[in-house]
């Protein structure tokens, strides 16, 4: 699949790509060759926009987060340890404020159980890079959200964290500037 290997090949050498987005490079963008203001579920190309998300989300060298704008970022495994290790970070600005909803998720999540759930707590966990999530389909056929600790995420896909949280928001930084972004898409800068 040629749209496929683009995406992947642009998230190689970025290190990070958006799922979609109006100015920056994205999955959506590279399959479309256009900047979509709409969804692009009703889009032409939308079938092979599904299955090349589809397949990025089985691939073991993607991970799925609330990273950039608190925007469906994908990052490449090159970034796996500098996301690991601030994701595990539990600064301040990932505790504070929390509600108490959230509260109870994430210890539930880092009991080493995976957890199912939704709503406001998921959303919450997610934009502060609390705990990994991912789309899954129930037996009823209908969408969840599984969330899963970053310890348990890094003994799954065999990742150490960067030594140093400074040197891990830098390079995401880095990163972030190299695509288009500027700091302040990073939830550790108020998003």
């Amino acid at each position: 699949m040629q749209a496929l290997d683009r995406v992947l090949a642009n998230l190689a050498d970025k290190g990070l790509l958006l799922k979609q987005d109006k100015e920056l490079p994205s999955v959506v963008g590279l399959v479309t060759g256009e900047s979509l203001r709409t969804s692009w579920w009703s889009h032409p190309k939308g079938r092979l926009i599904f299955a090349v998300l589809s397949e990025l989300a089985d691939n073991p060298d993607v991970l799925f987060t609330k990273l950039l704008l608190r925007k469906d970022t994908l990052v490449h495994r090159s970034l796996f340890p500098a996301v690991l290790a601030v994701g595990r970070a539990r600064d301040r600005w990932q505790l504070s404020g929390l509600s108490r909803e959230a509260k109870r998720l994430l210890e539930r999540v880092g009991g080493g159980e995976q957890v199912r759930a939704s709503g406001a707590p998921v959303k919450q966990l997610e934009a502060r890079l609390l705990a990994t999530t991912r789309q899954v389909h129930t037996a009823s056929g209908r969408h969840a959200i599984a969330l899963e600790s970053w310890n348990a995420w890094s003994r799954r896909v065999r990742c150490r964290p960067a030594a140093s949280v400074p040197r891990a928001r830098k390079m995401l930084e880095e990163a972030a500037i190299a695509l288009g972004a500027s700091r302040e898409a990073l939830p550790w800068h108020g998003a």
